[in-house]
């Protein structure tokens, strides 16, 4: 592609993103990453699905390892939120070069920064199993769910880089096709690798790192269609400047990712002491939870590059137009997911482990989240404005407040007092706590843009 016919693709964009009706030009945007975080939402749990046939203690040591993978998203988010935000901005004032140098440095450093926990998480395999929750029992088998999470780790959080960076330009399709085609393929190696080849928990692992592979290829060649940032290497940049940028936008997603991962190991060793039931029961109930949450994100990711091109030109207006249209459109959709989830809550958790106990637990705690569920839509697009815009103060304590103001007190509050009910408690509790921080918090960010 000649660089006039790329900067014509760019200028096109441009309008299209500044002039377009915003709600039509969110649902276009948004359909491409409701899509890629639905199926992605699906590829998590199909390892839970299918290792599900294995016993409780294999479902729970898949469980217990969901933590580090979100450790690995908070990586992935980090680089990717941070440089991707920054890149719209830029795109929005016409500063292509230095769009070009931030989307090489922040998928350089992410897959470098990825690289490190291959070799921390390879040389502490055991105990690092034993912090995020796994019990005796468990243990053999997170050991080898973990392995190759930890091998694939660079290019996990790398395509998460690439995914976002595409999505902040208006390109999510193209993020679709990456993500998407690693899903397809993680849920058809997930029942050849663990019953065909009779690798157990550790084919499912295989399966997810193979994919994860084949989206970061894939990802990597839609940066090069339709005027989109391709990454050159040779513009990697690991000046404070950008790396200041990138904290700025991605601090916040990587103080919500690792504060999940916390959480999820503190809702593991607690839930230990009830017995790997109760453990295999959260655990899946974190897998549905995040399958239903999907759809929030991915309309939120659909929001933000409409918000980062129309603040950085300067139409607040259009900012604060979509941001209304996303927040009553996202109450809607997630009151209906709500109210599925509550009614058929025993046999949602039953299609993943049919065991009393884990369904007699897994099936409140599920029932008491969707009680509080649709009024996470106006958290996250609020926290999702705030980081896209620069707000990092707000973002970063709307993204610290779910799990680290919230949901952690509550867990070491209630369970001691309510045993396992405390825990299955602890989240809905949260999430009311969080819905009242972000009301002023949000309204405050609207004010500002008039």
């Amino acid at each position: 592609m000649s660089q006039n016919s790329s900067v014509s693709a760019v200028d096109e964009k441009f309008i299209r993103m500044t002039q377009a009706p915003v709600e039509r030009l969110v649902c276009s945007l948004a359909g491409p990453s409701i899509a890629i975080m639905v199926i992605s939402g699906l590829y998590n749990m199909a390892d839970t699905y299918f290792v599900g046939s294995l016993g409780t203690p294999a479902t729970a040591g898949v469980g217990v390892s969901f933590s580090l993978m979100a450790i690995i998203q908070a990586l992935g988010f980090f680089f990717g939120q941070g440089s991707g935000s920054y890149i719209s901005r830029q795109l929005g004032a016409h500063e292509l070069e230095k769009a070009n140098i931030m989307a090489a440095t922040g998928f350089v450093s992410c897959f470098l920064a990825g690289a490190v926990v291959t070799g921390a998480g390879l040389l502490f395999l055991e105990p690092v199993a034993r912090f995020l929750g796994a019990t005796e029992t468990i243990l053999p088998y997170a050991c080898d769910y973990l392995f190759y999470i930890f091998i694939g780790a660079p290019w996990m959080a790398a395509s998460l880089v690439l995914n976002n960076q595409l999505r902040f330009q208006g390109s999510a399709f193209y993020g679709m096709l990456g993500m998407v085609s690693g899903a397809v393929l993680n849920v058809g190696l997930d029942p050849l690798f663990i019953f065909v080849f009779g690798m157990g928990v550790k084919g499912a692992s295989l399966a997810t790192m193979l994919s994860q592979l084949v989206s970061c290829c894939l990802l990597l060649v839609g940066c090069t269609r339709k005027g989109n940032i391709s990454i050159d290497l040779r513009l990697f940049s690991p000046r404070f400047a950008l790396y200041r940028e990138i904290v700025k936008s991605g601090f916040p997603s990587f103080c919500r990712q690792g504060l999940s991962s916390v959480a999820t190991i503190c809702i593991n060793q607690m839930a230990g002491g009830f017995g790997d039931a109760a453990i295999a029961a959260m655990s899946v109930v974190q897998r549905v939870a995040m399958f239903a949450n999907s759809a929030l994100l991915g309309f939120g990711q659909g929001f933000q590059p409409v918000c980062g091109f129309n603040y950085g030109a300067g139409l607040y207006g259009r900012v604060r137009k979509a941001f209304w249209f996303c927040v009553k459109t996202s109450f809607a959709v997630l009151l209906a997911i709500a109210a599925c989830g509550f009614l058929f809550a025993p046999q949602i958790v039953e299609l993943f482990r049919n065991d009393g106990t884990v369904i007699h637990i897994g099936a409140l705690a599920l029932r008491l989240r969707c009680v509080t569920f649709p009024l996470m839509g106006w958290v996250i697009l609020n926290n999702m404005m705030s980081q896209t815009i620069g707000k990092t103060g707000t973002a970063t304590i709307l993204s610290l407040a779910w799990q680290g103001l919230f949901l952690l007190p509550c867990l070491f509050a209630l369970t001691p007092w309510l045993g396992v009910l405390g825990i299955q408690l602890s989240q809905p509790v949260a999430d009311l706590a969080t819905f009242a921080l972000s009301v002023p918090l949000g309204i405050r960010v609207l004010r500002g843009m008039k």
